[in-house]
């Protein structure tokens, strides 16, 4: 399975994960909660990192994922627009990215660490609406 980024991952002698300028890259595959899978498993296909989407385009794709129960994924759609959108707004999407994450803790059974994601982008979210 290739990377995010569409580069082949090479293992290191140390074992890790690298793309092909040498950074580090998790190639593992992931079921739908984002939880590693072992190698040679048959994972969920994951989001392209590093994707510039239009914000109508971020929202839709996130909402695809999280109604197919992907919270995990969709946090990565919003982490992307938080890191490639406009200063103004990373905000709000650094708080959609903290409320999928705290779906994906929920969904995998960590309800009280869950709830204070949730808690946390809830209050980014209404802290850039009131902005």
């Amino acid at each position: 399975m290739g990377s995010m980024d569409g580069t082949s991952p090479r293992r290191t002698s140390a074992a890790r994960d690298r793309d092909t300028e040498g950074r580090a890259r998790n190639a593992r595959p992931r079921d739908g909660l984002g939880r590693p899978l072992p190698y040679g498993t048959e994972g969920v296909p994951r989001q392209p990192e590093g994707m510039v989407r239009r914000p109508e385009e971020s929202v839709a794709e996130a909402q695809r994922l999280l109604d197919e129960g992907k919270p995990f994924h969709a946090h990565e759609v919003f982490e992307d627009a938080w890191k490639s959108g406009p200063q103004e707004e990373r905000e709000l999407w650094r708080g959609l990215a903290q409320l999928a994450v705290g779906l994906t803790h929920a969904a995998r059974g960590n309800v009280t660490g869950g709830a204070r994601l949730l808690r946390r982008g809830a209050g980014a979210v209404e802290e850039w609406a009131a902005g």
